[in-house]
């Protein structure tokens, strides 16, 4: 009888092993409704002290304060920020890493580059849009136009002076939608950051410049160059007094580039909700809107499907005026 069964070992592995699929199935859970306990990373495409890393920085204090743990801003600066965003498509979908992203490396890439290893809206999950901002339609002050039409005018009587300033395709693909709408002539210069686009304009080497408003306003406001108009249908507060494109006569030239927030696209929903619900109290913190304002970046802060589906539109706007324009870019 030595050999006899017993069943009362056999009830108790089968209890133990129930256990402990009931403790796996469990962690998941757990880790979810626990998120954050360890410090949440923002990686940033470029390096410290740029526009994206400032708005990040803006941002970092409050996130931090309300998540209740550490938040830490990693600069991973490479291929016009793209290097970061595939970084971050391929990190554990935990809610940890996190991309602060501009349009350039999202919207913009994913319009432009085939054969980009990573997505705004498939390899990414789009959080929340942290704030937006038009672009700055700059000339020499020297130039005698006073409107965007007579500037087109001017422009199309000197070609062979017709010329224009971008540091990445987030600023050629408007001006060339520009160029598209109105006829202007314009060859492109390439530059290393808005600030230089903005100086080439006031040392009379191009023409024009569409700038970011951090780049453009102070030297509008110094009286060096003419702000003829700003992207998209509305004003900027920046610049109360420059009409938009709309009001100068060119509805069509209606971007705005922005910063937002992304996580992995495996993300559990209530991770990816509990950062947007912190992410929004954030940017709509009066003193992180106020600080945001300052640099001419307009706070937004918006649901995500709103986010998803802006990205969405621009990517579909962009590639039309790359395939128009018949641009070609080298990733």
């Amino acid at each position: 009888m030595r050999n006899a069964p017993r069943p009362h070992f056999c009830c108790r592995t089968a209890a133990l092993f129930t256990a402990c699929i009931v403790v796996v199935l469990a962690a998941p859970a757990r880790a979810q409704s626990d998120f954050p306990n360890r410090p949440v990373h923002l990686m940033v495409g470029f390096a410290a002290g740029g526009g994206n890393d400032i708005i990040a920085r803006i941002v970092q204090p409050k996130l931090s304060e309300l998540l209740g743990q550490p938040v830490v801003i990693d600069n991973k600066p490479g291929a016009g920020g793209r290097l970061a965003a595939e970084v971050v498509s391929n990190q554990p979908a935990d809610g940890y890493t996190l991309l602060v992203g501009a349009s350039g490396a999202t919207s913009v890439a994913a319009a432009i580059y085939p054969d980009l290893k990573y997505h705004p809206t498939k390899t990414l999950t789009p959080i929340i849009e942290i704030g937006s901002y038009p672009l700055v339609m700059t000339v020499g002050d020297d130039n005698p136009s006073a409107t965007v039409k007579e500037f087109v005018a001017w422009a199309k009587a000197h070609p062979d002076n017709a010329n224009y300033a971008s540091t990445s395709p987030a600023f050629t693909i408007p001006t060339e939608l520009l160029k598209l709408k109105s006829g202007m002539p314009g060859v492109m210069v390439p530059y290393k950051s808005s600030t230089e686009m903005v100086l080439s304009v006031m040392q009379g080497q191009c023409l024009i410049a569409l700038a970011d408003a951090a780049a453009a306003v102070p030297q509008v406001k110094s009286g060096r160059v003419k702000a003829l108009a700003v992207t998209g249908t509305a004003r900027t507060a920046a610049l109360p007094e420059v009409p938009s494109m709309a009001e100068a006569g060119y509805p069509d030239v209606d971007v705005r580039l922005w910063n937002g927030v992304f996580a992995p696209a495996a993300t559990p929903a209530p991770i990816v909700a509990k950062l947007e619900q912190s992410l929004r109290a954030a940017i709509h913190d009066p003193d992180v809107a106020a600080k945001l304002k300052a640099i001419a970046v307009d706070p937004e802060g918006g649901p995500a499907d709103g986010f998803r589906a802006l990205i969405d539109a621009d990517i579909a706007k962009f590639a039309a005026v790359v395939k128009a324009a018949n641009l070609h870019f080298e990733e």
